[in-house]
């Protein structure tokens, strides 16, 4: 899988071997969008033009384009889970929310690195 960026949205790509394209889809929204391509400079260039579509109809419609990211997301937990993190939150002198904060980054970036995807390739902005 590769990651794209543009205009704040990303999309992951991969090979269809069998159609012989490369195809994604934009990862970050409610909405669905969908891009393809027979060749890297392909499959860049419709990720961008899907992004701006959607962008043009969103106007046109008279509605904000969803923002891919908020800062904000629910996370369910069992009570068992939740009070285990609020303790060790706790016995860090950290609150809740930097705890998460935090240790979600640490295993996002591994998990990250594990892959071949570098935190500057997500983060980036076009």
């Amino acid at each position: 899988m590769t990651i794209l960026t543009y205009k704040g949205y990303t999309g992951k790509v991969q090979v269809d071997l069998e159609a012989d394209i490369l195809h994604g889809e934009v990862i970050d929204l409610k909405d669905v969008i969908t891009f393809q391509g027979e060749s890297v400079s392909e499959v860049t260039t419709a990720f961008k033009d899907s992004i701006d579509d959607y962008i043009e109809f969103c106007e046109l419609e008279g509605v904000e384009p969803e923002k891919p990211f908020s800062g904000k997301f629910i996370v369910r937990l069992t009570p068992e889970q939740h009070r285990l993190i609020t303790v060790a939150a706790a016995s860090s002198g950290s609150s809740l929310n930097s705890w998460v904060s935090k240790n979600l980054m640490r295993d996002a970036i591994h998990d990250l690195d594990e892959t071949g995807i570098s935190k500057e390739q997500v983060l980036e902005k076009v």
